[in-house]
């Protein structure tokens, strides 16, 4: 199998890319799903920010730099890469704190202004746990109510008590998929709004907010955005909803007029009414470097060629004669950029394989999930992944206590 992935790896049209990420010699990095690699560009970027920009240009640079519309200017780019318009997307504080502004603002659209009507958010168990946790936090105040279905029947639970349904495009632990038109517009149907969080989408493959009629939508940017640790997240609000649109964090950032510094709040206009704070400038500077790489490479090919490695990847596994049983749908099309699998003793392989410097990761209580970055992965990666995999299995080499000692982060 080495000698056909040095075939595949030799004809594959994005391998210039790779050389565009400082990679460890050595490390074959299956988790760019929890958090890319490090652009190339990116501290020379850093640099700039910090010693010119910061350093020379002090608080200057608010306005020399054009530092105070990267929330917008960081928003546009990452626009094009999920369907959407530039002045619908813009770049601010974590996921968490995007979902309880939307959750928020999707409840306040659908009450009757006198304390009354829809207040039940619909999801599924299993969702990422921030998802449930922010509605939970809206329940405890009396705001909200949480639904939870099985996807098979989530239709069968949108109801008109309905206010919001809040999915996740790419499961994160499974890499299933949900069909998002379809999802949208049978809510929309009974009068509901809809927030997608695409943390394992944007960058990794194509999706089309507008042309499926999402109204809100929110991402990472430190998974296939190669943001880096922490990076700021993003936020979408369909023009459609710009005029109602209302969120709970009424910081000074989404004012109308920041800095006349007056003592009541009137909301920014559209989408810029999402900030809160000020933003990190360090941090927005590293995510527009991913974010210009990734838009570069293009996500329909990076799709295409995720699709390319996880199957053979599969293959590989086959002819190693392994034989996890796979989580993630069967289908490459009906799912992320990632391979899911069950064993009893996930943590401690997961754990083995990294001492062998192929690093993927552990989603309790026993998922084994690898996951594929094709900006910078190799058809010889996926080739070695399975011969070191095949041969931690037929050695039970997981079976340490050095490998089961699970740290605070798995």
């Amino acid at each position: 199998m080495l000698s056909k992935a040095r075939e595949l790896d030799a004809a594959d049209p994005l391998a210039e890319y790779r050389e565009r990420f400082d990679l460890p010699e050595g490390v074959i990095y299956l988790d760019g799903n929890s958090l890319g690699a490090l652009p190339k560009a990116t501290p020379a970027r850093l640099e700039q920010v910090m010693r010119g920009e910061w350093g020379d240009g002090l608080i200057r640079s608010w306005n020399d730099a054009d530092w105070i519309t990267l929330p917008q200017r960081v928003g546009g780019k990452i626009a094009p890469l999920i369907g959407a318009q530039p002045h619908e997307v813009i770049v601010a504080d974590s996921v968490s704190v995007n979902l309880f502004k939307l959750i928020s603002a999707a409840l306040k659209m659908r009450s009757d202004g006198s304390g009354g009507g829809r207040k039940v958010i619909l999801s599924e168990p299993g969702n990422f746990p921030t998802d449930l946790y922010m509605i939970q936090g809206l329940e405890g105040q009396g705001l909200a109510t949480q639904r939870l279905a099985e996807r098979d029947v989530m239709t069968d639970a949108l109801g008109e008590d309905v206010a919001l349904l809040l999915l996740t495009h790419v499961h994160y632990k499974s890499g299933a998929m949900f069909d998002m038109a379809a999802l949208t517009k049978a809510a929309h149907d009974v009068g509901a709004l809809v927030l997608w969080d695409l943390s394992h989408t944007g960058g990794a493959l194509p999706v089309d907010l507008n042309a499926c009629g999402a109204d809100f939508a929110v991402g990472c940017g430190y998974k296939y955005l190669n943001g880096g640790p922490g990076a700021p997240a993003y936020a979408f609000v369909a023009e459609r909803h710009h005029d109602a649109l209302e969120q709970p964090l009424s910081g000074w950032m989404g004012h109308a007029a920041p800095f006349d510094f007056s003592d009541d709040y009137a909301p920014a206009p559209g989408v810029d009414r999402l900030l809160c704070g000020t933003p990190s400038i360090l941090a927005m500077s590293a995510l527009e470097v991913g974010v210009e790489l990734i838009a570069k490479v293009g996500v329909s090919r990076l799709w295409a060629k995720s699709r390319a490695l996880s199957e053979f990847f599969r293959e590989c596994l086959a002819d190693a004669g392994v034989d996890l049983p796979l989580v993630s749908p069967d289908d490459p099309m009906q799912r992320g950029s990632q391979l899911s699998f069950r064993h009893p003793e996930a943590y401690a392989l997961c754990q083995a394989l990294i001492a062998r410097g192929i690093i993927g990761d552990f989603r309790a209580p026993d998922i084994l999930r690898l996951g594929f970055a094709p900006a910078y992965l190799r058809f010889e990666d996926m080739a070695r992944t399975a011969e070191e995999l095949a041969d931690i299995l037929a050695t039970e080499a997981w079976d340490t206590p050095e490998f089961k000692q699970r740290a605070a982060v798995t």
